[in-house]
């Protein structure tokens, strides 16, 4: 049974904590929320809309989030729900929360450095220093600039000799 909600009983806290319900499709280990997807919510009356921005123009997991969205908001009794994507300005790696890049590297994904932190490999090219999530050490390699999906990169440990996903920065 839908139950519907007035002004009073809505609220956008409300609406945040059933959002930790909505898990990336990609990385089921983090919410949209870890992920910082989630841009703006708005409540009008019994009207509420969630704002989010993908963290690739074509990211095929979108689609996916959006239905995902209003299923959680709807098992609730949100039945006037609307789902608006923005992509200006662009997601970025620093609206993960820290959090979420915990629960990559315990996944067994970097998480993403932050963007200043880069070593210089070879003169005028940078790479970033990627820490491995099994073994800690940073004598990784890139194998491939995309992974399991087009927002990660493939890297090998030269310590432990094991691949892994690193969450792109940008």
């Amino acid at each position: 049974m839908e139950r519907h909600h007035d002004s009073a009983t809505v609220s956008i806290a409300e609406i945040r904590s059933l959002l930790k319900e909505v898990n990336d499709p990609e990385v089921p280990v983090l919410s949209i929320l870890d992920l910082g997807i989630v841009r703006d919510i708005k409540v009008d009356g019994d009207k509420v809309e969630v704002v989010i921005t993908p963290t690739y123009s074509g990211c095929p997991a979108m689609d996916m989030i959006r239905t995902e969205i209003g299923a959680a908001l709807g098992r609730h009794g949100y039945g006037n729900v609307r789902i608006t994507t923005v992509l200006s300005p662009a997601w970025t790696t620093e609206w993960m929360s820290q959090e979420g890049k915990d629960k990559l590297k315990a996944y067994g994904i970097a998480p993403p450095n932050p963007l200043q932190q880069v070593c210089h490999v070879r003169p005028f090219q940078r790479e970033e220093a990627v820490q491995c999530p099994h073994c800690h050490s940073y004598h990784t390699r890139l194998i491939s600039e995309f992974g399991s999906t087009a927002c990660k990169a493939l890297y090998r440990c030269e310590d432990c000799k094991e691949p892994f996903d690193y969450f792109k920065c940008h």
